[in-house]
């Protein structure tokens, strides 16, 4: 079975290892997908027309599940702990093998051909073999839609063999009694999902594989969103979930360059893929209007969102899941940049959500700072955002913001990054948008209109020229006249009512950071050392 204007079905399992004599739909449009999600009952519409897809016990990435193959040629570069839990080569092929026959045997197959990375030269071709039209969806929305020319003769350079339903097996070797499994082998360029129907395993196996190709070829891949403003100048945003990557990126006055992951070449910083996959938990229409329009239209997936029986969203409900998503293609975005490619950043912005109520809204870091900080990835976890936590708020540090998805040694990407600042001059901030006037709980979430502000004067180069002080405790050169924000948000120890709890409270999270850095501590420089917070004597 072919649609028009697409490769035939023929070529569309070739280089996967699969052979199925059944149906095969080939890179099929919205549309298309639309219709067979619903004749299969994979899902149900919105009444914007959004497809609304339940992913059953798993909401979120199964980190546990994550395993590497161990192939000799690439092991010795490769990070290995709990990030990337080693697999032997053998149990890999038997995965894979079963994965592939476990395929073949399925009435349907969707498949989607789709670059990763916006820059041509080093843009990687993927192919996905999955069982459900609504992962398709999900997967041609998030990557890169090739056009319709260069669909004929497409050779993947790495294959995805997407299996939710398949139980994964002990012999494959992966965690026991765990019949998840997702497996990535770099040397054999396929990646095998089984076991769970998150959508966003799919994106985050090929973040990883970028991560693990582009330093090689002298790439920084990040995670990270960016957008260019009308004056050509590019902005980082780095931080880990809920720390608002997507939603400051998403900015009327800026065009987005992408919302999660990017690549910074000699040349300039470059998209790798081409949609979005937004956090729409209590998202607000008026604060977050793009978004908001985007989740609401054909043609978007929105998983684990909760609905009424006319299919008007109730995006305040986390009964399923506090991890509630939105994936669209980026041109629902009104104002992107066209291919993806933008220049050299001149600002790179570090976010962190603090529920201790403590860092400042916004601070200008030093290199060696932006270095410490940027090995630390520092935010705070907070009950709502995740199942299991109590009520007081969790530090969590993920180096590089990103280990999760870190195939090689963190040091790798640190020093990319600080020779890249170093290189072309670019200014380092680091935003918060957690809590102030007291940690969770006590105090209140920082105003997304006072960040806002704040980005801009420091995207703007106006922020540069106000009267800095710097802090006691986090050494941080702290702005103190911003227009638009009050002098008590800027200097947050001056938005709690009991000071002794704020100073309680700073010196309780330093020795956090004090803790995390001997993580690292070894694999930096003097001069990163000494930027190191560190708790009185």
């Amino acid at each position: 079975m072919t649609t028009p204007n697409t490769v035939p079905a023929a070529q569309a399992l070739a280089g996967t290892g699969v052979t199925s004599s059944f149906a095969i739909h080939p890179n099929l449009t919205a549309a298309g997908l639309y219709a067979h999600a619903l004749r299969r009952g994979e899902g149900r519409l919105s009444a914007d027309g959004a497809f609304m897809a339940v992913t059953g016990v798993h909401t979120g990435r199964s980190v546990a599940d994550k395993f590497v193959a161990e192939d000799p040629e690439v092991s010795k570069e490769i990070w290995w702990g709990k990030v990337n839990q080693k697999l032997d080569p053998a149990k890999f092929a038997a995965f894979t093998a079963d994965a592939r026959k476990w395929l073949g045997e399925r009435k349907e197959l969707f498949t989607q051909d789709l670059y990763a990375g916006a820059d041509p030269e080093h843009r990687i071709k993927v192919r996905l073999v999955t069982t459900n039209a609504w992962h398709a969806l999900f997967a041609r929305n998030m990557f890169i839609r090739p056009p319709v020319g260069e669909l004929e003769g497409f050779t993947p350079d790495f294959t995805i063999l997407h299996a939710p339903e398949m139980e994964a097996k002990p012999e494959h070797g992966g965690r026991p009694n765990s019949t998840t499994l997702i497996g990535l082998s770099f040397a054999q360029k396929t990646i095998c999902i089984a076991g769970t129907s998150y959508a966003g395993e799919i994106k985050k196996s090929i973040f990883t594989v970028m991560n693990w190709l582009l330093p090689a070829r002298g790439v920084l891949p990040m995670h990270c969103s960016a957008n260019v403003g009308k004056n050509g100048d590019t902005a980082l945003f780095f931080g880990l979930s809920g720390t608002g990557k997507t939603t400051l990126s998403s900015d009327p006055e800026r065009a987005l360059i992408g919302d999660d992951e990017h690549g910074w070449s000699p040349k300039g910083v470059f998209n790798f893929e081409g949609g979005c996959y937004a956090k729409v938990i209590k998202l607000s229409q008026e604060a977050e209007p793009q978004i908001w329009d985007a989740s609401h239209r054909f043609g978007a997936v929105l998983e684990n969102v909760v609905a009424d029986e006319r299919g008007n969203l109730d995006l305040d409900n986390g009964s399923l899941t506090e991890n509630t998503r939105a994936c669209y293609p980026i041109e629902f975005i009104p104002n992107t940049v066209p291919g993806g490619q933008a220049g050299l950043p001149k600002n790179v912005v570090m976010l962190t959500a603090d529920a201790f109520g403590v860092l400042p809204p916004i601070a200008r870091l030093t290199p060696a700072q932006a270095m410490y900080h940027f090995m630390s990835g520092y935010t705070a976890k907070v009950a709502g955002t995740e199942k299991g936590l109590g009520k007081e708020p969790q530090a969590t540090f993920s180096t590089c913001f990103g280990a999760p998805f870190l195939p090689r040694h963190p040091e790798v990407y640190g020093k990319m990054l600080a020779d890249l600042i170093a290189q072309h001059g670019a200014q380092v901030w680091l935003v918060n948008t957690g809590w102030t006037g007291g940690a969770y709980g006590t105090g209140q979430r920082m105003s997304i209109k006072h960040t806002r502000a704040l980005l801009r004067a420091a995207l703007d180069g106006s922020l540069a020229q106000a009267e800095f002080a710097t802090d006691p405790f986090f050494g941080l050169a702290v702005p103190q006249n911003v227009p638009g924000v009050p002098a008590e948000v800027l200097n947050p120890r001056d938005s709690w009512a009991d000071k002794a709890a704020y100073d309680k409270q700073a010196k309780h999270l330093v020795s956090l950071f004090e803790k995390n850095f001997e993580s690292f501590a070894g694999a930096v420089s003097d001069e990163v050392k000494a930027a190191a917070l560190k708790s009185a004597a």
